[in-house]
């Protein structure tokens, strides 16, 4: 996004024509962007060629899967839905890794019907239970474990997944264990390591400890595993003062791994490939003084976008229109949900506004339409993708006569 003449714009559409043509609230995709993230994360890891598995959990628009697809990636996938989705998108049977500690039966018997890459285990118990399935259906099916390394990631305890009083994976004891089961069993092929420590990472150090502790279990089981799947987690820049992760520290550690475990290397990118990309664009309903603060009531809400309100996430909020000077009010940007909780940020640098202006909420192209919600009876918002000067409709506003 930029300002032209005063005026933010998303590619080369003014976000006042978007919201003039589509309503507010509104989500926007840049597919300009959304291009750049995917070329610059094969060229992070160019060295050694990865198999790249969008994850679906962080955006599920299905148009936007099929415009992820069209540059080769896979899915990573955590239920049936998710699944179905990402086979409607196209996506190759064959590109896509099944995670997630609770899959049911039916989920497991789908995923085996339609041969994908990979089933990632979590458990002794999800071993016998698609080993069980397997040897019903007289398949053979290859599986991963997913390994709980307890490495801390430096990130919030709400995404942080693989430290060991995560639920997340299973320990060395278990993990050694299942192995075992795995060489004893006939509809079983243990492909597979994985593991994910978490969300929004922008230190590359935990990922050094993750690959120095995957690298000294492999040292001690006798096993060969064709891929390990280092999952997600590359976080972005939220502010302007947010580090960035050092990619070029975390290719040379994985390159380092790889001169001692000969395999193909899975990742499970999804904020760093959509979060940039997507905006909310959101009209001020009301604006009320309370004193020693100034509420500024939008039309967007928690049930929209729940990372605030969830996670006490703060997204960088923009003004349509520019000014010259900021105001010395402090403005709290709420939403109009019956929770306190409902807010998006506290600003005491910001422009002066007014009921009526139209504000834009950045980088919600993450865990933003996929976390929202009815809340309220609320209905959803309209979901955009722009290319160029082009604007499509990728998803439609909701009505309320398809939720009563």
């Amino acid at each position: 996004m930029k300002y032209i003449n005063k005026k933010l714009t998303i590619e080369k559409v003014s976000i006042e024509k978007i919201a003039n043509k589509f309503g507010t609230p509104a989500y926007c995709y840049s597919h300009t962007k959304l291009t750049e993230n995917i070329k610059k994360f094969k060229k992070n890891f160019k060295s050694f060629s990865p198999l790249i598995c969008f994850a679906i959990k962080s955006n599920t628009n299905l148009n936007l899967v099929k415009e992820i697809k069209k540059f080769g990636l896979g899915a990573d996938v955590v239920s049936i839905g998710e699944l179905m989705l990402a086979l409607k998108a196209g996506v190759n049977p064959k590109k896509i890794v099944f995670s997630g500690v609770g899959k049911t039966s039916n989920e497991i018997s789908y995923a085996i019907d339609k041969k994908i890459l990979l089933i990632n285990a979590e458990s002794k118990s999800e071993i016998r239970e698609i080993d069980r399935i397997a040897k019903f259906k007289r398949k053979k099916v290859q599986i991963g474990i997913r390994l709980n390394p307890n490495t801390d990631a430096k990130t919030l305890n709400q995404i942080s997944t693989g430290k060991k009083e995560n639920k997340f994976g299973v320990n060395n004891k278990t993990f050694n264990e299942i192995v075992d089961y795995c060489k004893n069993s006939k509809n079983l092929e243990l492909k597979c390591l994985s593991v994910h420590i978490g969300s929004q990472i922008l230190d590359h150090k935990p990922y050094e400890k993750m690959l120095k502790v995957i690298s000294k279990i492999i040292g001690k089981i006798n096993h060969k595993f064709d891929f390990i799947d280092l999952g997600g987690g590359m976080g972005i820049s939220y502010s302007d003062d947010t580090k960035k992760l050092n990619y070029k520290r975390y290719n040379l550690a994985i390159k380092k791994f790889l001169t001692k475990h000969k395999c193909k290397i899975i990742f499970e990118p999804g904020r760093s490939i959509i979060g940039n990309t997507g905006t909310l664009i959101s009209k001020i309903i009301y604006i009320k003084n309370s004193g020693s603060k100034n509420f500024v009531i939008l039309d967007a809400a928690m049930n929209d976008l729940m990372r605030p309100a969830l996670y006490g996430a703060i997204h960088k909020i923009l003004p349509s229109i520019k000014k010259n000077k900021n105001s010395k009010k402090i403005f709290e940007f709420v939403g109009p949900i019956c929770e306190s909780t409902d807010k998006f940020v506290t600003l005491k640098k910001f422009q002066d506004v007014q009921e009526k202006d139209l504000i834009v909420l950045c980088d919600v192209g993450a865990y933003g339409m996929s976390l929202s919600s009815n809340y309220n009876l609320r209905t959803k918002p309209v979901e955009l993708l722009i290319r160029g000067s082009n604007i499509k409709v990728i998803k439609k506003r909701q009505k309320h006569k398809d939720l009563i």
